[in-house]
């Protein structure tokens, strides 16, 4: 199975490659290099919530949250360790 950041990683890659970009850091900044526009954040933020079943808060879409790819795999981290256990 995938890791979260993997996953998170292939789906922004898949928006860089739309874009011509052929290559991303996971640490590279995702708005400042152009790589995710606002329309990629919500198509990005549709897809954590789809994939991780995870909720994130329209005060959580913030620069801080989506920086790069690391700072948006520790924001779907902290939400799954945070979820209460199945029973």
């Amino acid at each position: 199975m995938e890791s979260t950041r993997q996953q998170i990683y292939d789906f922004v890659a898949g928006i860089a490659r739309q874009k011509g970009i052929s290559d991303i850091g996971a640490g590279e900044g995702l708005t400042e290099n152009g790589i995710i526009d606002s329309l990629a954040i919500f198509r990005l933020v549709s897809f954590l919530e789809d994939t991780f079943g995870v909720r994130i808060a329209d005060d959580e879409i913030v620069n801080e949250n989506f920086a790069s790819v690391d700072t948006v795999d520790r924001l779907v981290t902290t939400k799954l360790e945070r979820r209460p256990a199945a029973r």
